[in-house]
């Protein structure tokens, strides 16, 4: 068996047990985030469960970089999963592919391609905006002359970001509250730029579409009109 088909093979076992982890990773995020008064214990278990899902996502990249038996070329060709890795907080997009993966199983996709597009461009954002929301919101409230001083203040800087809009309201102060500000306005352009695309797509599609119909439509036949009698005209004679 190929090298490839040995990573697809891992690539499809490991899909929904990666998107648990992702599920639980960020959950035992936010908590440690959110839960400010939650006891010793509850605090370790929180930090234990997410240091544990990073530790999958590891095993996953390398057992991926092993069978690709491509070496450091791995991490040029894979370099979104090097990000991702990097920063783990944007790992729950995984939760997105499962859809998919779901919908393959079955046969095809219930979903045309655009709606597909949106659908998954609408959970990405609504992924990345909790997770930059609990990620800024850690690093800001307790600055020195932070903004961002709640959790709502960092949900709406965060939306305020990913819609390239911008109020200047609630800015970050921090070095990491910044970085964070600078990946969330390129994701939020990223995927602007996906469901523009998409939608325009769909439009020339059905207009496309509208016009091919007319095209092809039979001309509806029309009986000649009957020449008018002339009043100059005589009965012919018996």
């Amino acid at each position: 068996m190929d090298d490839d088909s040995r990573t697809a093979r891992w690539e499809h076992r490991a899909e929904v047990p990666l998107a648990v982890a992702s599920v639980l990773f960020l959950t035992a995020y936010a908590i440690h985030v959110l839960a400010h008064g939650l006891p010793g214990p509850w605090r370790d278990l929180c930090l234990a469960v997410t240091l544990a899902s990073w530790a999958v996502f590891a095993v996953d990249y390398a057992v991926r970089w092993r069978l690709s038996g491509q070496g450091h070329r791995f991490v040029r060709t894979h370099w979104l999963d090097t990000i991702v890795l990097a920063l783990p907080l944007l790992r729950p997009l995984r939760v997105v592919r499962v859809y998919e993966a779901v919908q393959r199983r079955q046969g095809r996709p219930r979903l045309t391609l655009h709606a597909r597009v949106i659908t998954y461009a609408g959970l990405s954002v609504a992924l990345l905006g909790f997770a930059g929301a609990l990620a800024v919101y850690q690093q800001e409230h307790a600055a020195p002359g932070a903004t961002i001083r709640t959790f709502g203040d960092a949900v709406w800087w965060t939306c305020a970001t990913l819609a390239t809009v911008g109020y200047g309201d609630v800015t970050p102060v921090t070095a990491a509250g910044r970085v964070i500000a600078v990946g969330l306005m390129a994701c939020g352009l990223a995927l602007l730029g996906a469901v523009t695309g998409s939608f325009s797509a769909w439009l020339l599609q059905v207009f496309s579409s509208e016009d091919e119909r007319r095209a092809a439509a039979p001309v509806p036949y029309e009986r000649p009109a009957a020449a008018p009698a002339r009043h100059d005209e005589r009965p012919p004679e018996s």
